[in-house]
């Protein structure tokens, strides 16, 4: 495991949960760095609530912040994804194994 999967606070599964984490994920792969108040333009929600998904996303390690000046920027880390693209990749290959056999029983049946 590594240093960064140590200091995870929270379940990157349970912080992809959420539709609007989701988006913010999405929006910081866009671009290289963003300032909170740029996120929050993005969102029909207030400054406080898009800085408690931030934090969520922080705890899991999705995305890191720097200060500059006043302002605190966000950009994404997308290391911690890993998890879920392993885990739906074993998945994938357990419905294509599936699919292989199902496909093959249909074509015995019709012989």
């Amino acid at each position: 495991m590594s240093e960064n999967e140590n200091n995870q606070l929270r379940d990157v599964f349970d912080a992809v949960a959420d539709p609007t984490r989701r988006q913010l994920i999405r929006i910081l792969a866009e671009a290289a760095e963003l300032p909170l108040h740029e996120l929050t333009a993005q969102f029909q929600m207030g400054r406080t609530a898009v800085s408690k998904h931030l934090t969520i996303l922080k705890e899991a390690g999705l995305i890191l912040d720097r200060k500059v000046g006043r302002e605190t920027r966000f950009r994404l880390n997308a290391a911690p994804l890993r998890e879920i693209q392993d885990w739906a990749a074993f998945y994938s290959k357990f419905w294509t194994t599936n699919m292989l056999r199902l496909n093959q029983l249909l074509e015995e049946e019709e012989e």
